[in-house]
């Protein structure tokens, strides 16, 4: 079994994790991730309720044409005092917590939000339910955070060191999990693949910060 996990496409604000639409460029980077996976054979996409990544499937889901599911649990992890906020004003308010969580010392949680090991807990029961599904390709449009926690979960890390996964992962980047039955475990194959955006330099992060 195949599992794309995505994130989704550039929303239209750089405030923390506001639930906003896509913007423009956004919808272009949902196209181009539709068309590389477009051979894929795709039977169903999950995303989470948040617009950003909704939208992300939708679009992208033009080229698959695959049954479609919301699934709330797959929303990003929660920053919880910090939503809303700018970079600058997080790193005012919260710059001490934020060095004691680039330590990775401990799985520690966002103020009035989730840490790692918490996204980890809500995310497998829906790892659980796809092992049993019947599907044997699916992609599942969520969030960096989400994308960062199941990933240190798979490998066996420790959920404080999921930021040793990638600083920023790339829009619309592709991270292939595969799920072996006769085990019973799951295998990364590839990790923040986004060679359909890099011939647009426009479309990268480090051309949107």
């Amino acid at each position: 079994m195949k599992i794309y996990l995505i994130r989704h496409a550039r929303q239209a604000s750089r405030l923390c994790n506001v639930n906003v639409s896509l913007d423009p460029l956004g919808l272009w980077q949902s196209s181009l991730l539709g068309k590389r996976l477009s051979g894929a054979g795709i039977q169903i996409v999950y995303s989470s309720d948040l617009i950003r990544a909704a939208e992300t499937a939708k679009e992208a889901n033009v080229w698959w044409k695959a049954a479609y599911e919301v699934r709330p649990e797959l929303r990003e992890i929660s920053f919880g005092d910090m939503e809303g906020l700018s970079d600058e004003e997080i790193e005012k308010r919260y710059g001490k917590l934020k060095e004691e969580q680039r330590r990775m010392e401990k799985d520690i949680p966002y103020p009035g939000g989730e840490c790692a090991g918490d996204v980890i807990k809500r995310v497998l029961p829906f790892f659980d339910e796809l092992k049993h599904s019947g599907y044997e390709t699916v992609a599942v449009v969520t969030h960096g955070g989400v994308i960062r926690s199941m990933t240190a979960w798979v490998l066996g890390m420790d959920p404080a060191k999921y930021r040793l996964l990638g600083k920023d992962l790339e829009n619309c980047s592709i991270t292939e999990l595969a799920y072996d039955r006769k085990y019973d475990r799951f295998r990364l194959e590839r990790f923040n693949d986004h060679a359909h955006l890099e011939p647009f330099p426009e479309l990268l992060r480090e051309n949107w910060k």
